[in-house]
């Protein structure tokens, strides 16, 4: 299916959530919580957390759906957020930091190539890895920090010694280069 194919067919779903449609939600999980529950793993690092996590960040965007503007991201950004945000909120009420690994270690995580497990990150099907791919490794690194990381600017700053302003100016930057990748 071409990308623009893709597209209108999320927008159909998107379309059908937004009219109270819940077959559509469930075709929007069956898609996309693989994705988010990987995620939501690598952050937290336990199953039963991980599994919470993915449900409430569900019910987040069942009941935001009609906040949903498919002109500043795709629903599956838009998911990605929804689920970061989300798991970061879990970590710092347990009243844990999250981990500063090595910055490198999270893109390595994304890289990995083991079709076996079930908890890999599938972003083939939207072509999420390749675009990521396509940046400047300074932005890449960032895009991994913070997305699949779990990484605040804040931590990212700190644990690559650039200030924040950087950070941020290379998140946009990130951001925007991939937009016109997906565009």
């Amino acid at each position: 299916m071409s990308t623009t194919a893709q597209r209108q067919e999320e927008m159909r779903i998107v379309g059908s959530i937004k009219d109270g449609n819940q077959a559509a939600f469930a075709e929007l999980y069956d898609r996309y919580s693989g994705a988010m529950y990987s995620i939501c793993l690598k952050m937290l690092k336990d199953s039963d957390e991980a599994q919470d996590a993915l449900q409430q960040s569900m019910v987040k965007a069942w009941k935001n759906i009609q906040s949903y503007d498919d002109s500043k991201a795709s629903i599956f950004t838009w998911l990605l957020n929804i689920t970061r945000n989300t798991c970061i909120d879990r970590i710092r009420s347990l009243n844990r930091k999250p981990e500063i690994q090595d910055i490198e270690q999270s893109v390595s995580y994304l890289d990995r190539s083991d079709k076996a497990t079930e908890n890999k990150l599938n972003t083939d099907t939207i072509g999420l890895r390749e675009a990521v791919e396509k940046l400047q490794p300074d932005l890449r690194v960032l895009i991994h920090a913070a997305y699949f990381g779990g990484f605040t600017q804040q931590e990212i700053s700190d644990k690559m010694e650039i200030p924040l302003g950087t950070v941020k100016t290379r998140m946009r930057t990130a951001i925007k280069e991939l937009r016109k990748i997906f565009d």
